[in-house]
C-alpha cells in the first residue's frame, strides 16, 4: 500500500480543500480547544461530521492513487500471509488450530490484524501530514486520528467476503455467532483509535516514534494469537495475556466462525484494557493538543 508520504503535488491542494471545509464549518465562530476529558465534545464532533467524511475519503483516494491493482492489495496481503503461515506454522510446525482448517484458522486472525496494524501505521503520521491545517484554523484535532482509523474499514470490507467464501469451501455455514462479527470489528476500531491517540500525539512531538511503530507492530503480532491459538498460553497466564487488547478481537473472530474458544475471559479482559487505554488516550491527546500546534 502507498503511504501518504508519496503525496507531493496534490498535497497542498488537498490540505487547502481541508482548510476550506473547516472554514465553512466554523463560519464566523471563534473557538479554542478544550482541556482534559471535557475537551472531547461529542456535539462538536457531530457538527464536524462532514469534515470527518471528507478526511476519510481523502485518505482512501490518496492511499490507492497511482496503484496498479488498487484495493486488491487489501486481499493479497492477508491471503499471502495466510499461505505462509499455513505452510510453516501449520504444515511444518503442526501448531494446533482449535479444530479449524489451517487456512481458515489463520485468515480469521489475519483479517482483523491486517486492519489493526494498518490503522496504527496510518494514524501515527496523521498529525504531521495535516500540519498545514492545524496551524492555521481550529477544528477538533481528534477528528484526524479518527479519520485515519475509519479509512481502513474499506480494506476490511473488501477482504471480509473471502472469509465467508473460505467457510463455505470447507463446508462451514455461517451461524448466528457470525452476527457478532460487527461487535468484534467495533472493538478493533476502538482499540486502534485508543492507541492511535497516543501514537499520533507522541509522533507530533517525537518524530522517531514513526520508526518505532513498524517494529512494535511486528513484535505485537507474535504477542497476539495470530500464528497460534491462545489455548497454548498456560492457564495461569491467560488473564495477563488478555491484557493485549487485540487478543479478544482475534479470538472473537475465530469464535464467531466456530462457536467455541477462549472468548468469554479474554474478551472481557481486552474490553476493560481498551476502555482504560481510550480514557487515558483522550486525556493525553487533549492535554497535548495545544503543544502539538506549536511544535508541528
Amino acid at each position: 500500500m502507498l503511504g501518504h508520504g508519496g503525496v507531493s503535488k496534490d498535497g497542498a491542494e488537498i490540505e487547502s480543500l481541508v482548510g476550506d471545509k473547516v472554514n465553512l464549518l466554523e463560519g464566523a465562530r471563534r473557538v479554542s480547544p478544550g482541556s482534559g476529558w471535557r475537551g472531547l465534545d461529542l456535539r462538536e464532533l457531530w457538527e464536524h461530521r462532514e469534515l470527518l467524511y471528507f478526511l476519510v475519503w481523502r485518505d482512501i483516494k490518496v492511499r490507492y492513487k497511482q496503484t496498479l491493482i488498487g484495493v486488491a492489495w487489501s486481499i493479497i496481503q492477508p491471503l499471502l500471509t495466510m499461505l505462509i503461515f499455513t505452510a510453516f506454522f501449520g504444515t511444518l510446525a503442526k501448531l494446533p488450530s482449535d479444530n479449524l482448517p489451517y487456512p481458515l484458522f489463520y485468515y480469521a486472525a489475519l483479517l482483523p490484524w491486517a486492519y489493526f496494524s494498518g490503522a496504527l501505521q496510518q494514524v501515527t503520521n496523521t498529525i504531521i501530514e495535516h500540519q498545514r491545517v492545524i496551524t492555521k484554523v481550529y477544528f477538533p484535532r481528534v477528528i484526524l486520528p479518527l479519520a485515519a482509523v475509519l479509512s481502513g474499514l474499506v480494506d476490511f470490507a473488501v477482504a471480509a467476503p473471502i472469509l465467508v467464501g473460505m467457510m463455505l469451501a470447507y463446508g462451514m455455514f455461517p451461524g448466528l455467532t457470525m452476527l457478532l462479527l460487527p461487535v468484534f470489528l467495533l472493538l478493533a476500531v476502538v482499540t486502534a483509535f485508543a492507541i492511535g491517540l497516543w501514537l499520533s500525539a507522541l509522533n507530533a512531538i517525537y518524530r522517531d516514534v514513526r520508526y518505532v511503530v513498524p517494529f512494535l507492530i511486528q513484535c505485537w503480532m507474535f504477542a497476539s494469537p495470530v500464528a497460534y491459538p491462545s489455548s497454548l498460553v498456560p492457564e495461569r497466564w491467560r488473564l495477563l495475556y488478555g491484557l493485549n487488547p487485540i487478543t479478544g478481537v482475534i479470538e472473537g473472530f475465530r469464535w464467531a466462525i466456530q462457536g467455541q474458544g477462549q472468548l468469554p475471559i479474554l474478551l472481557g479482559v481486552s474490553v476493560v484494557t481498551v476502555l482504560i487505554v481510550l480514557f487515558g488516550g483522550v486525556l493525553y491527546f487533549q492535554r497535548m493538543e495545544g503543544t502539538i500546534v506549536d511544535v508541528v
